[in-house]
């Protein structure tokens, strides 16, 4: 079968990854860890086969994932567990909400994130003063 017609397959568990909802990799473009120059060559993965990042969902729907060791959020700095709960959860609602919505890939990722990288852009293309 061409790769084409395989679809997305997890580069953790070899599965196919059915639909936004389950891609991690898709969360991490949303949340802006995935340049959008690279997403078209980043490996793909299912959101609860990168467990450090999925603990961090608590959202209804989504059974709650548990990383034991030292990327535990039961271990690490209660502030910085609430940032990442508030700010994972709402990439991955964003993930839901993009099922239902017609928008490019452009328009994928939080406004925070757009905006983001909407000023390195204009940073990039700002000319030297003399």
């Amino acid at each position: 079968m061409a790769v084409c017609e395989q679809g997305y397959l997890c580069d953790v568990c070899g599965k196919d990854v059915a639909d936004l909802t389950e891609s991690d990799l898709y969360l991490r473009f949303v949340l802006g860890e995935v340049d959008p120059e690279t997403l078209h060559v980043t490996p793909e993965r299912h959101i609860r086969c990168n467990p450090t990042l999925a603990q961090f969902i608590v959202a209804d729907g989504f059974d709650q994932v548990t990383v034991e060791g030292f990327f535990s959020k039961n271990i690490l700095d209660p502030a910085f567990v609430i940032e990442e709960e508030v700010r994972v959860t709402r990439g991955y609602l964003r993930l839901q909400e993009l099922m239902t919505l017609e928008v490019p890939i452009t328009e994928y990722p939080l406004p925070e994130v757009l905006a983001i990288w909407r000023h390195e852009e204009e940073s990039v293309t700002q000319p030297i003063p003399a």
